[in-house]
């Protein structure tokens, strides 16, 4: 009896634990690295949930893919490898910023969709980059370029790069001169990819903040969009 019950504690710790997964149906025309694409996966980590396709895969066969719909910040563990000890996780965060860039270089690759900006402008959004988001990851970077960018667009704020930037309290860099450092060949490249292939990055975002600083809160009851790093991302 006692055996019964460890068993059944067991599989439900299994269950509670185990990364969200369904099954997709392989289709004619299908490629491994075409399901990982879609599902936005890396094709290790595709691999590691069906070690059955790593020679081939066959229409009609059921792969295993992760779902997006849980909290945001849940892990999501998706195996140990071979050589390692280490399980290795993603979240949802994570998996909105791959399905926000395979969105964006689908509609690259259907009708590509380029902003000119002047070279002022695009060095001014760089040093405006590196100031909020310098020990951010890349995608960070992108993002606050991004938000920038969806201002210029939005009637609720000025049309151009420099008019946004420099607009009364909108910006902390401004304030405190970090605006007027050199931008680092990483924030010029986020600025680049934000122009271009990860223009959707953070949907219709038009603010972003770090919570656990921040003085003011009037963005705590805004909509989130996204969250990367120490920055979340707001409508």
């Amino acid at each position: 009896m006692l055996k019964k019950c460890i068993t059944a504690i067991t599989i439900l710790v299994s269950l509670l634990f185990a990364t969200p997964t369904f099954a997709y149906t392989v289709k004619d025309g299908d490629t491994v690295e075409t399901i990982a694409q879609d599902h936005f996966l890396t094709l290790k980590e595709l691999t590691r949930l069906n070690p059955q396709i790593e020679n081939a895969i066959h229409i009609g066969q059921y792969i295993k893919t992760i779902k997006p719909n849980h909290k945001i910040g849940e892990p999501l563990q998706i195996g140990k490898s071979s050589n390692t000890a280490e399980t290795e996780y993603i979240t949802k965060a994570d998996l909105k910023v791959r399905q926000a860039t395979h969105i964006s270089k689908q509609r690259t690759k259907s009708s590509p969709k380029l902003i000119e900006i002047s070279t002022y402008e695009r060095d001014l959004l760089a040093r405006l980059v590196r100031a909020e988001a310098q020990n951010e990851p890349f995608n960070g970077k992108v993002a606050v370029a991004c938000v920038v960018l969806n201002r210029v667009e939005s009637k609720k704020f000025p049309n151009s790069i420099k008019s946004v930037i420099y607009a009364r309290n909108q910006f902390q860099p401004v304030l405190n001169g970090q605006i007027n450092k050199p931008a680092d060949k990483e924030s010029r490249e986020a600025v680049n990819e934000a122009l271009s292939s990860k223009r959707e990055l953070v949907g219709s975002s038009l603010f972003f903040y770090n919570p656990k600083i921040a003085q003011s809160r009037w963005l705590d009851t805004r909509p989130t969009t996204l969250v990367i790093g120490r920055h979340v991302f707001k409508k």
